[in-house]
């Protein structure tokens, strides 16, 4: 995933919108983007593309 800005504003805003989530929960690994959305849905209850959809149109 390639973000447009600074990961740490990214995580922020992530976590305003989803309030359960932690800095470990973003912390993102080169090569294992299918781990992290899977955590990210587990920790939100969201679905995977509605994740990816929202990073996506914000950054």
């Amino acid at each position: 995933m390639k973000a447009r800005g600074d990961w740490n504003q990214i995580k922020g805003q992530a976590k305003q919108k989803w309030g359960n989530l932690t800095d470990d929960d973003l912390d993102y690994e080169d090569g294992k983007q299918d781990e992290w959305y899977g955590r990210l849905q587990e920790k939100t209850g969201h679905a995977i593309d509605d994740i990816k959809g929202w990073f996506q149109r914000t950054f």
